[in-house]
């Protein structure tokens, strides 16, 4: 099954192919890790109808190629990842007032 769909990279959008290749249990416990190494993590920047900024990073945490294919021949990779949200600008009428820390410095 596929489906077209546009996603922006950087400042460009670009059409892309969506293939849709099911994936069970048994592909994933047979699938090789593959190192990697970062070359540019960005933020994304969102700005919220409240005023408020939100910055948005997914940080690559793991990478396994399964041993299966895409219908273009491509190979199907997994990924784990953490996302990073920084939260700047926050209106003064939306904040709270700060807590007292919960624990005492040594």
């Amino acid at each position: 099954m596929s489906r077209k769909g546009f996603i922006f990279f950087g400042k460009k959008l670009f059409r892309v192919l969506i293939l849709s290749v099911p994936i069970s249990p048994e592909d994933l416990a047979e699938a090789e890790d593959v190192d990697f190494v970062e070359e540019k993590e960005e933020w994304n920047v969102y700005k919220l109808s409240d005023g408020s900024i939100l910055k948005v990073k997914l940080v690559l945490t793991g990478v396994k190629r399964l041993k299966k294919w895409n219908p273009d021949g491509t190979p199907i990779y997994v990924i784990n990842s953490q996302n990073i949200v920084r939260v700047i600008n926050v209106p003064k009428e939306l904040r709270a007032k700060p807590r007292e820390p919960t624990f005492k410095p040594a």
